[in-house]
């Protein structure tokens, strides 16, 4: 049996992993593996639901749709189906490697490990894998061109596998292309900019979503090409491996401003306030605009002048101090009222181009929210100043589902009560709720207990699906991968996980265990593998 291949540890990346192939999760032969298919069974069978079926189908595979009549059906549709999708057990999908396609597009990176990977994942019960389309892998030029050919050859073996498969079409950060990154060179203010001057590589500013400013063409219509080159070039997956798409809305992909510091991981390994991104050339110019459309023009001259910095605290920052901060005043209402809504303007915009890209192909459409657990500044300076409700409103215009972004294995108090508020959110407006996890949830809670299948399964916070992120040089290893084989099983019955429940042989013998790729790969192999197509 063929074993999976990796770089050697030394020079290892952080988008390098360990997996192993079927000799290895065989072990001492099949033996091993039945209690891996038990798990699969058990998930289909606490859901009713095989492969292809209507029920899966259900409320998570809605067509996407142009007329606002037809999405507010989809949403009296999904809402409908609540009380199904209480009934059947949560899809669950894992995320593949950020680099699971070389950086030309034309060949997957370690393919048999990729596939060994999948193999498993399927034989443990996971429903489906999720895969990052990196815009500035397929289009490395400003000409109408898309390579497609690696993600093509990635998406023919999450088929083989019989897995299904959400693609996450990325237009932030990293993903943006050379020639986009060029137009910012030669104007800095498409670009995000803090209070200071600070620029924020790699997140487009949402005031030039309908300018010019990349070659002659506007972000939207550089997005709509991606998405519908996309569309075009997956006819043949959509509806039955590729059964959800997930478009980017601002860095990370989530629906925010990146109103954390310069050089910072993102929202989620940041607990200060932030500060407003509002002081490129261009959200100043729609600030002064809204000013004085609004009657108030001294009040569109710039940002607050009071405006928290990153590392204060709402004790400390004039605006947002209680009592007295000018955030309570009818300039704060003003101000964020008008942040929050170009946020919601953004959006509406790029769900508006997927739609149409997308339009009537039968996949669902996604995108991400933040879960911020701060306090409510935190809110405000990403641009949820108004909460959920009208972004779940905006979402469910488009038949597009919330993704709640960041969720750990076992989410305290504050971030299941966070959930819980954008899931009657999302049942208000008729949209759907899923999920992703925190990088490596079950190993950063450090147990994999039964507490992450517990608020999964439970009616006030359980999405549609959830997303565990990332297969990685971690996933795979002894230290992480018992775990998720844990976190999985308490998917599938909460009620019985326990701390060693993990799935055994069928005559009770040994354990699932998955042994390093130095272990599986036989002597004197190369340790790297590139498929071309």
């Amino acid at each position: 049996m063929e074993a999976a291949l990796m770089q050697p540890a030394a020079a290892a990346t952080p988008a390098l992993w360990r997996c192993v192939g079927d000799a290895s999760l065989a072990g001492h032969g099949q033996q091993r593996l039945a209690g891996v298919v038990r798990l699969g069974v058990a998930r289909r069978a606490a859901s009713g639901a095989v492969r292809g079926s209507s029920r899966l189908l259900g409320p998570v595979r809605a067509l996407v749709s142009e007329g606002r009549a037809e999405d507010a059906a989809a949403g009296e549709r999904a809402a409908a189906g609540g009380e199904e999708e209480e009934e059947g057990a949560v899809r669950l999908f894992v995320g593949l490697p950020a680099d699971a396609v070389v950086s030309d597009g034309r060949g997957v990176s370690r393919p048999r490990a990729v596939s060994a990977a999948l193999r498993a994942l399927k034989l443990l019960g996971v429903d489906g894998v999720e895969l990052p389309v990196s815009w500035a892998v397929v289009q490395p030029g400003s000409r109408g061109w898309f390579e497609w050919a690696g993600y093509r050859t990635v998406a023919a073996m999450v088929r083989d596998a019989g897995l299904d498969l959400r693609v996450s079409l990325r237009t932030d950060g990293d993903a943006l292309p050379e020639w986009v990154a060029d137009a910012a060179d030669a104007d800095p203010d498409v670009l995000f900019t803090d209070r200071s001057g600070h620029r924020r590589v790699g997140c487009l500013s949402f005031a030039v979503d309908e300018l010019p400013v990349l070659v002659g063409k506007s972000p939207l219509q550089a997005y709509e090409a991606f998405f519908r080159s996309f569309a075009d070039e997956f006819e043949d997956f959509l509806g039955s491996t590729i059964t959800d798409v997930t478009v980017s809305l601002g860095p990370d992909g989530e629906l925010q401003y990146p109103s954390y510091p310069p050089g910072n991981q993102g929202s989620h390994g940041y607990a200060g306030i932030g500060e407003f991104q509002c002081y490129d050339k261009y959200m100043l110019a729609r600030l002064k605009r809204h000013a004085e459309s609004s009657g108030q023009p001294l009040w569109g001259l710039s940002g607050p002048h009071d405006g928290p910095r990153y590392d204060e605290s709402p004790e400390s920052s004039g605006f947002f101090r209680e009592p007295g901060g000018s955030w309570k005043s009818a300039y704060g209402e003003f101000f964020l009222s008008w942040y929050a809504g170009e946020l919601l303007g953004h959006g509406d915009r790029v769900l508006a181009a997927a739609s149409k890209a997308l339009g009537g192909k039968p996949v669902a459409l996604s995108a991400k929210v933040p879960l911020l657990c701060g306090p409510s500044p935190v809110d405000a300076t990403a641009g949820l100043h108004g909460g959920y409700g009208p972004v779940a409103e905006m979402f469910a215009r488009h038949g597009c589902a919330v993704i709640a972004s960041g969720v750990e294995a076992q989410p305290d108090a504050a971030a299941v009560e966070r959930l819980a508020r954008i899931k009657a959110a999302c049942a208000e407006h008729g949209a759907r709720l899923a999920a992703e996890s925190a990088p490596l949830a079950a190993a950063r809670d450090g147990a994999g207990s039964a507490a992450g299948g517990v608020w999964l399964s439970a009616g006030r916070t359980r999405p549609c699906q959830f997303t565990y992120q990332r297969m990685g040089a971690e996933f795979f290893s002894p230290a992480h991968w018992p775990l998720f084989v844990r976190f999985v099983r308490a998917l599938e019955c909460p009620e019985e996980a326990h701390e060693d429940d993990l799935p055994a042989s069928a005559d009770g013998g040994e354990r699932l265990t998955v042994p390093s790729a130095a272990a599986a790969a036989p002597q004197g192999e190369a340790t790297k593998e590139v498929q071309t197509v």
